[in-house]
């Protein structure tokens, strides 16, 4: 058995002398792991990026197999963040939260063309890819079935003033209704809020960070659990990575 399609690298970790399992989320066949031979080798180092995008060929006896990768390079964005520590943490955090939560082999073409859009925007600014970011990770809550829904308040089923965010529904909630349990309640950042007009340009890092904290929340209540809870530290160095570069610029 075989097949071709395109992959983004999530990780390549050596096995054996000269060889490394490499996962990948493929566009046609979800998240896929495979046997490069030689991948430890100087023609295939640089490829083999957590973050490429990468034509792969993969053939098995079985398809229930783990089976053999040959690679070809494709597009080096991961290549180009090595340089650049906050975005380099950011794709990392994508990527291995993107290993830890997919099940196997199970296709998500549109999560897939919206994670290459990622990582092909960590190249501008972060006022723009930060959140990107934050929107990327409401659409993968959203692949998994685990959407929130930020378009009318859960209480009064207005559309307007919406600063907040039910931790048990996931649902938006309005000033008015929300301002007696404020305390209990996750921050809604206006960049989320639908129809606001607010600009990307005037984004404010703590909205960013907030927008963070938010999907945090339910990737963790929702998603992990799934795994046995465990900690996903990529996610946890970037954000702490963010923090740290906002107190620095305020």
């Amino acid at each position: 058995m075989h097949w071709i399609d395109d992959g983004l690298i999530l990780s390549a970790k050596k096995y054996g002398e000269n060889s490394v399992i490499l996962q990948a989320l493929t566009r046609e066949h979800g998240r896929h792991a495979g046997l490069v031979r030689g991948g430890t080798g100087k023609r295939l180092r640089g490829i083999l990026q957590s973050g490429n995008l990468v034509g792969l060929r993969w053939q098995g006896r079985l398809s229930e197999q783990l089976g053999n990768y040959a690679v070809e390079a494709n597009n080096s964005a991961g290549a180009l963040l090595f340089d650049q520590p906050l975005k380099l943490a950011a794709a990392s955090a994508a990527l291995s939260l993107l290993e830890k939560v997919l099940p196997e082999r199970e296709t998500h073409t549109s999560l897939f063309e919206a994670s290459l859009l990622l990582i092909k925007n960590l190249s501008g600014g972060i006022e723009h890819w930060g959140p990107l970011f934050v929107r990327w990770e409401l659409g993968l809550l959203t692949e998994m079935g685990y959407g929130l829904d930020l378009s009318e308040c859960a209480s009064t089923g207005i559309r307007e003033d919406l600063v907040y965010v039910s931790p048990k529904s996931g649902r938006a909630v309005c000033a008015a209704a929300g301002f007696p349990y404020h305390d209990r309640l996750l921050g809604l950042p206006e960049f989320l809020v639908p129809e606001t007009g607010r600009s990307v340009d005037r984004m404010m890092p703590q909205q960013i960070l907030d927008g963070l904290h938010l999907t945090g929340y339910f990737i963790h209540k929702n998603l992990l659990p799934h795994y046995g809870n465990e900690a996903l530290p990529a996610r946890e160095r970037f954000v702490f990575s963010l923090e740290q570069r906002f107190q620095t610029t305020e």
